[in-house]
């Protein structure tokens, strides 16, 4: 829409005033200056049902952007100016089912401005999704602990889904994020997250198109913090397990694997959850435990071990869990948080994928895989962005104390 003015000439005609005196202009005319600039606005003004995934888009021609203002009672719109200053975008999906008035300045190369203004109404969706991340607000978590979301619905367009996520972090952070079928999205770092990193995740998802038809109805935002590092690495051979804080040994302590036949499976895990006492039901035992660090979903703990201490550091004995003495394993209970990374090697035993947070099992190329950009992510404190894997520095990290061992889920 652009604006448009005639210049005006004044004409005058003999007449007689009442009191015999000519009229005559008190001073010359003055021509309207008109900016050669033209303007235009999508959505244009008056439409009720706007593409919200679409956002707001403006355009100049034989002139330059001066400014943009999105004035609108839902989420505040950002956008970027393009194209020497000739197009503005908005950077996210605009809220569905919303009203907003877009003003916008431009001026040409004499200085000359023009100002156009649309106001619009985005749709109202019969369907939806809704998204729910794992993390709680202002919670602690484990080095390992990737961002976990699910939807409501069966996601089709995954790649619009991941650009609309954002991540800052206080620390440097390069990751990617990984698609667990239709539904299940997680972001892990490509290392083990830096320790005591702050993180700030927005999903701007209200108005994304997830799938034909289906909208976001709802931006979604979470903080969170990345703890000290408590790294537990047990081997089912030297019926050892090795506990590492703050990236230093912490101990050494014997412990009992799962016996033949109830092998507990390689693989490197993340601790989920842990009770004080856990009930253990399964053939021939009904059993309170205490000090349970729990890492699959199908029963494997560190737990504390009391009847199997004699065996510990010596033999594989038990159903399947990480035997510890009752002190060790109230050590390690006390420390433990959700997300602190456990890997078990040398059994003959595979870990399954998705017994558990098993995000670690991929080596961070497969991971990269997994997502619907093929792109990794770098964050940090001003936000996040994709990057091409292929110019990332070599992987400096190296296991057990910075990243997960490529193959840690084969059988030994």
């Amino acid at each position: 829409m652009a604006t448009t003015a005639a210049s005006l000439s004044l004409l005058s005609t003999a007449c007689d005033s009442p009191s015999g005196t000519d009229v005559r202009p008190t001073g010359p005319s003055v021509p309207i200056e008109i900016s050669a600039a033209r303007l235009g606005i999508r959505p244009a003004d008056g439409v009720s049902d706007a593409a919200p995934g679409k956002g707001i888009s403006v355009r100049v021609t034989q002139g330059t952007i001066a400014n943009v203002i999105v004035r609108t009672p839902a989420d505040p719109v950002q956008g970027r100016l393009a194209r020497g200053d000739t197009r503005w975008h908005s950077i996210w999906a605009l809220n569905t089912n919303a009203s907003y008035t877009v003003v916008a300045t431009a001026v040409d190369r004499d200085g000359r401005t023009v100002t156009a203004r649309s106001t619009f109404r985005t749709l109202d969706p019969a369907r939806t999704f809704s998204t729910h991340i794992f993390q709680g607000y202002g919670k602690t978590y484990g080095v390992g602990m990737p961002v976990i979301l699910t939807f409501s619905r069966p996601i089709v367009r995954k790649a619009a889904v991941e650009r609309s996520l954002e991540l800052r972090t206080s620390e440097p952070v390069v990751g990617a994020w990984f698609w667990d079928g239709d539904q299940t999205l997680y972001f892990r770092p490509r290392t083990y997250w830096p320790a005591h990193t702050q993180v700030h995740f927005v999903g701007h998802l209200d108005g994304l198109e997830g799938a034909p038809g289906v909208y976001g109805v709802h931006t979604l935002t979470q903080r969170f913090e990345i703890g000290r590092s408590l790294i537990a690495v047990a081997n089912t051979v030297t019926h050892r397990v090795r506990i590492y804080l703050d990236e230093r040994l912490f101990g050494n302590w014997p412990m009992s694997a799962g016996r033949p036949g109830d092998d507990t499976p390689n693989g490197t895990y993340l601790t989920m959850d842990k009770s004080n006492p856990e009930r253990m039901v399964g053939p021939g035992y009904d059993i309170e435990v205490p000090w349970s660090v729990r890492f699959t979903n199908s029963g494997n703990f560190l737990h504390d071990a009391y009847w199997s201490v004699g065996d510990q550091g010596f033999d594989n004995v038990s159903h399947g869990c990480v035997n510890l003495s009752p002190e060790h394993a109230e050590t390690y209970y006390k420390l433990a948080a959700q997300g602190d990374p456990v890997t078990i090697s040398g059994s003959p035993t595979a870990g399954t994928w998705g017994d558990g947070w098993t995000v670690w099992f991929p080596t961070f190329e497969q991971l990269v895989r997994g997502s619907a950009l093929h792109r990794a992510v770098r964050a940090g404190p001003h936000g996040s962005v994709f990057v091409d894997p292929d110019t990332l520095p070599p992987l400096r990290a190296r296991p057990p104390l910075g990243t997960s061992r490529p193959g840690n889920a084969n059988p030994t």
